[in-house]
C-alpha cells in the first residue's frame, strides 16, 4: 500500500516527517488489517489506545481517523511507542509495538546512510511488517463499555461540587466523587486562589 497519503496527513501539522510518524502510520495500517478493517474506510467499531502522545499518535490518527474528540482514541501515557486496536463489537484486541531491535534492523535497509535518523526514515517505510513490529492479541483489563462509557451522563461530585461526565465517577460508601477527590489527582490547589470573575 502507498504510504504517502497517510504520511502527508501525519506530517501536515508538524511541517516535517519523522520516524515516529512513519511508525504510527505503519502500526495504524497493521492494526486496521489484523482487525479486518479496510484502511480506506472509517470503521465504526474501532477503538485505539495509544501508549504515548506526540508524533507517533499523529501517524496512527492519519490512518484510523480515530480522535479524542470522537471518543474512539484513548491515550494511556506509558511513554511507549505502542497502540492497541480494539474491535468494540467483538472485543478482539491487538497490541502492536516496534520490534525491540528495530533500530538495528533498520540499518540493513539503508546501508548507504550513516545518519541514524535518516536510516530510520528510509527503513521504516520499507521494512517487512514482521521485522518492523510485534503483534500480540491481548485481553483488556476493562470492558469496552467501561472504556468508552456513555456520553451525556452527568453527576455532581460530593467533594468539589464539579460536574462529572461520561460515567467517570467513583462511588464510595454510596457517595459520588470525581477521581481527583476519590483517588488524588494530578494537581493540588495552590494557596492563592484567583477569582476570575468578570466585573465589567
Amino acid at each position: 500500500m502507498d504510504l504517502k497519503p497517510f504520511l502527508d496527513i501525519a506530517s501536515s501539522d508538524h511541517k516535517h516527517l519523522c520516524p515516529r510518524q512513519i511508525l504510527g502510520v505503519r502500526i495504524g495500517l497493521k492494526g486496521m488489517a489484523v482487525l479486518g478493517f479496510d484502511a480506506s474506510s472509517t470503521p465504526k467499531h474501532l477503538l485505539v489506545i495509544s501508549e504515548t502522545d506526540g508524533c507517533f499518535i499523529d501517524g496512527v490518527i492519519a490512518v484510523t481517523k480515530c480522535t479524542v474528540g470522537h471518543r474512539n482514541l484513548r491515550v494511556e501515557d506509558y511513554g511507549k511507542i505502542a497502540a492497541t486496536f480494539v474491535n468494540t463489537k467483538t472485543n478482539q484486541s491487538f497490541r502492536i509495538a516496534p520490534a525491540v531491535d528495530v533500530r538495528e534492523q533498520a540499518m540493513i535497509y539503508a546501508p548507504e546512510e550513516k545518519r541514524h535518523y535518516f536510516v530510520q526514515m528510509q527503513a521504516y517505510q520499507i521494512m517487512p511488517d514482521e521485522e518492523l513490529m510485534n503483534v500480540q492479541e491481548v485481553v483488556l483489563n476493562l470492558s469496552v463499555d467501561e472504556l468508552i462509557s456513555h456520553s451525556g451522563k452527568r453527576v455532581r461530585c460530593e467533594g468539589c461540587g464539579e460536574e462529572i461526565m461520561n460515567e467517570r465517577e467513583v462511588v464510595i460508601e454510596g457517595k459520588v466523587y470525581c477521581k481527583s477527590c476519590a483517588e488524588g489527582g494530578y494537581y493540588q490547589v495552590a494557596k492563592t486562589n484567583f477569582p476570575f470573575h468578570n466585573h465589567s
